[in-house]
């Protein structure tokens, strides 16, 4: 975007009594849900006023939030670029940066114009090109990163990987390549972030810009704890030289509670009540994952063989070119759901996680359901299928050694084996243990002198000196 002629008004920085806060999230259920997780944090621990900048997609409901203020950004993003084919995201996030930013600096201008001015700018990593605005507006501009740290330096690294040929072979090699990528071990080839597309410079162009807003902002929020990740810490604090503020797991600072922008399914909670601990799998792929039919079989039956009881979340439009559970044969339903399943189409994730019954989690292996399944204690099989799932997935194998990658994708042999080691066998035992010990940890830093908590201290600080 070409720099606006911009009409006099008073800096942010003027404004000495400013409590303002203007966070913008990345209009996706996992990026929406963490951004007012923030914003509770910040609001209660220092009283800073909030206002939530967003588009009209995936509009987060403001009756959930009255404390909040809420500004939609004009004319952008609206439903026709709906992301019912998660192979846009790529494109959706340029035309985010490309086309929203005349709309979001005229919000900014005329919060600025109030009385109560704007003291800081938050927002999303992806939205990169808000750096150049914060600039023009003299707004200083922190980032909120939604990944764990592990990932994040695989993004960083994606521009050396393309020149080194690394990133080649991934898109060459069918995601099957076990070489070790230089300078990011563990992670392998295969491991790399995926976006649904065959174009390495087009991903590696976005994340070199992704990667250059977070250079340009003066510190950056992430939703992880010291204790998981202090080797990442050390070489991030090393190729970023700025405030980092490791204040996670934010999900924990309050009673559940959520943004989400599908109804939840409370019956859930009533069923898992009727067995023993430990002793059900929780099944979900997150808000964004479409499977095919012939893997969703595949799944289907892998769950039927293990005779495991199962919660099984499967959202409307999950499966390609179906509405709901249509794939599903009518034995599979008769028998094996009414005998020992539950199928929703959404569920309450954070209570399910911290329901006793539940003793393993089959994930799609975003963030904030690795971060939630750690926080409760619960085990993982991991299904990754794009962005920073496969560096999360190899983390919790190999690194943490609290789950197992299905790494043939999905073959119901493979899948009933996989339910066992996990929910019955030693090897899922040995890892319980592991994941309860960090658990521990997690439960610790968000005490009085925890890493998280002090972290949040110097937050606040950070946000009234600058």
């Amino acid at each position: 975007m070409e720099d606006a002629t911009i009409p006099t008004m008073k800096s942010s920085n003027t404004t000495t009594t400013s409590r303002r806060l203007v966070l913008l999230p990345l209009p996706f259920q996992g990026h929406i849900n963490p951004m007012l997780q923030l914003a509770n944090i910040l609001h209660s621990k220092a009283a800073f006023s909030i206002t939530i900048l967003h588009t009209h997609f995936n509009s987060p409901n403001p009756n959930n939030y009255p404390h909040f203020n809420f500004v939609a950004i004009p004319g952008v993003a609206e439903d026709k670029h709906s992301l019912s084919d998660i192979g846009n995201v790529v494109r959706f996030l340029y035309y985010l940066n490309d086309n929203c930013m005349d709309a979001i600096q005229v919000c900014l201008e005329r919060l600025m114009l109030e009385d109560e001015g704007v003291l800081c700018l938050i927002t999303d990593a992806q939205w990169f090109a808000t750096q150049s605005v914060a600039n023009r507006l003299k707004i200083p501009r922190i980032v909120h990163r939604t990944s764990s740290v592990a990932s994040f330096l695989s993004f960083a690294a994606a521009p050396r990987l393309l020149n080194t040929g690394y990133l080649q072979e991934f898109f060459d090699a069918d995601m099957k390549s076990e070489t070790l990528v230089p300078r990011l071990e563990p992670l392998k080839v295969k491991d790399l972030p995926k976006f649904m597309t065959s174009d390495p410079v087009d991903v590696c162009n976005m994340l070199e810009l992704m990667v250059q807003g977070v250079k340009g902002a003066r510190s950056v929020i992430w939703n992880t704890f010291k204790e998981l990740e202090e080797l990442e810490l050390h070489t991030l604090k090393q190729d970023f030289p700025k405030p980092h503020f490791l204040i996670g797991p934010f999900h924990k600072y309050f009673p559940a509670s959520s943004s989400s922008l599908l109804a939840q399914d409370q019956t859930c909670i009533s069923w898992l009540d009727k067995y023993p601990p430990n002793s059900v799998l929780y099944v979900s792929f997150g808000s964004l994952v479409e499977l095919e039919e012939l893997k969703f079989l595949e799944m289907a039956w892998g769950l039927a063989n293990s005779k495991q009881p199962f919660l099984w979340v499967v959202r409307p439009r999950s499966i390609k070119g179906s509405e709901w559970l249509e794939p599903l044969p009518h034995e599979f339903l008769d028998k094996v759901v009414e005998g020992r399943g539950h199928i929703v189409k959404w569920a309450p994730q954070q209570e399910v996680l911290a329901h006793p019954a539940v003793g393993g989690f089959w994930t799609h292996s975003g963030w904030n359901s690795t971060l939630e399944s750690i926080c409760e204690g619960v085990t993982m099989m991991c299904s990754p299928s794009f962005g920073d799932q496969f560096p999360n997935a190899r983390y919790v194998g190999d690194v943490w050694k609290i789950g197992i990658t299905l790494e043939n994708g999905f073959d119901r042999g493979e899948i009933e084996g996989t339910i066992r080691k996990v929910m019955v066998d030693k090897e899922g035992l040995e890892m319980r243990d592991k994941v309860m010990k960090l658990k521990k940890n997690a439960d610790h830093c968000l005490k009085k002198d925890g890493s998280s908590c002090s972290s949040v201290e110097d937050l606040v600080q950070h946000i009234l000196s600058i």
